[in-house]
């Protein structure tokens, strides 16, 4: 399945080229879903008097539409947990709590998007398109899972399974029930939905595409983006300027505007360009509304073929000691999570991992144990180290040239001695 992960700048029309994305897909004969993030869901850039449903409902022949409803989600898992822990309710004299008496906290949203992309993945599609929400939000989102994950196996490690059978005694010496077989097992149901999760994330037939209003603003918001998606490993595949005016018209003040425009889309060929395409959307002079308008915007359902994506999958852990060598075709989408093996040059592993318009004071690194702590501006991620790297010491990183290169001395004590 083909996904195409769509966010940008806040009021950049997101939700307009996802579903412009993924109309022309459809066109292109592709069975395709267009979720939406947003709970009003993508009804009127559709064209559609009423809601777009929960459930996906074909909007025109080839594509599907749905919405994330995070107050269902809410309400559905509250009561399945209600309804798990009620012995340790009535023992407490808590009163149960109906359906109708609930509303979602924050975060139901990230929650109930993870679940939606998680049924998405078992549905059949040839292609997902995701109107996600503005871009530092859905970077969070995208992370989310593996940092659950991460927490999950920490507090509940699956190896904690094989005491099971001695809590019936350590409930009669301390007087009070221990965790139940059902918390493990929840846990464990959660740790499998949030690795399809993860694993759909990072397949390497998934890409981010941002949009953004050309101007200084969003040209801030851009730069400080790609610092987070070259941490996460996530790959772009376009960046499309939205709202782009026409550069010949006769009205000064309109004039005026299209050439600041044009100023920009020209520093952001310059600094994007190699990495990220650019595909402008011109303006129509409205807000796009209806199955003709997004016709009208172009050809934005191009989203390549799966074959040539390559790519490194998001979200991915190191590799091994995989270095592709001086003479290898690196692609627009290596994998950053490579190690080379310098140890008979000058005893070292070396992990590079791209991070391109990155400044050295923006990048912090700290070893924990098996886990190494990355920040890049306001961006956190915890990595897990390969074996071989875990047998090592860090001494010494670099920021050169958009890459940051971890230098790693081998322990002597902890690899097997050469003859």
């Amino acid at each position: 399945m083909r996904t195409v992960l769509v966010t940008g700048v806040g009021g950049a029309g997101r939700s307009t080229v996802a579903a412009a994305t993924a109309l022309a897909a459809a066109r292109r004969g592709s069975r395709t879903l267009l979720l939406s993030a947003d709970p009003a869901g993508p009804g009127a850039v559709l064209g559609a008097d009423t809601a777009v449903a929960v459930e996906p409902a074909e909007v025109t022949p080839g594509l599907w539409a749905a919405r994330v409803d995070p107050a269902d989600y809410f309400r559905t898992e509250f009561l399945a947990l209600q309804d798990r822990a009620a012995t340790a309710l009535d023992m407490l004299g808590a009163r149960r709590l109906d359906g109708e008496e609930l509303t979602e906290l924050p975060g139901s949203e990230q929650f109930a998007l993870l679940q939606a992309l998680r049924r998405a993945s078992v549905g059949g599609w040839d292609v997902l398109v995701v109107d996600l929400p503005p871009l530092r939000d859905a970077l969070s989102v995208l992370a989310l899972p593996e940092r659950l994950r991460r927490l999950l196996g920490r507090l509940l490690p699956a190896e904690r399974q094989a005491a099971r059978a001695l809590r019936p005694m350590m409930a009669q010496l301390a007087g009070v029930p221990m965790p139940a077989g059902w918390l493990y097992g929840a846990a464990a149901r959660r740790d499998e939905e949030l690795a399809a999760v993860q694993a759909l994330i990072g397949a390497a037939t998934t890409t981010v595409r941002l949009v953004a209003e050309p101007g200084p603003a969003a040209g801030d918001a851009l730069r400080v983006a790609r610092d987070g998606l070259s941490l996460y490993g996530l790959r772009v595949d376009a960046l499309v300027p939205n709202k782009v005016l026409p550069t010949d018209s006769s009205d000064a003040w309109l004039a005026t505007l299209a050439a600041q425009q044009q100023k920009c889309l020209d520093g952001w060929s310059e600094e994007y360009g190699s990495a990220w395409p650019l595909r402008e959307v011109r303006h129509l002079g409205r807000d796009p509304r209806g199955l003709d308008d997004l016709d009208d915007l172009g050809d934005l359902g191009d989203v390549g073929d799966v074959g040539d994506l390559g790519g490194f999958g998001a979200l991915a852990d190191p590799g091994g000691l995989a270095d592709p060598g001086p003479d290898a075709d690196p692609g627009p989408y290596r994998d950053p999570w490579w190690v080379e093996d310098r140890r008979e040059e000058d005893g070292l592993l070396v992990w590079s991992l791209p991070l391109p318009g990155a400044v050295k004071a923006d990048v912090g690194l700290v070893r924990r144990g098996d886990e190494l702590l990355l920040t890049v501006g306001p961006f956190h991620r915890i990595v897990p180290l390969e074996a071989a790297l875990r047998r090592c010491t860090v001494s010494g990183a670099a920021l050169t040239d958009g890459v940051l290169k971890v230098r790693f001395t081998p322990e002597p004590g902890l690899w097997p001695r050469t003859p």
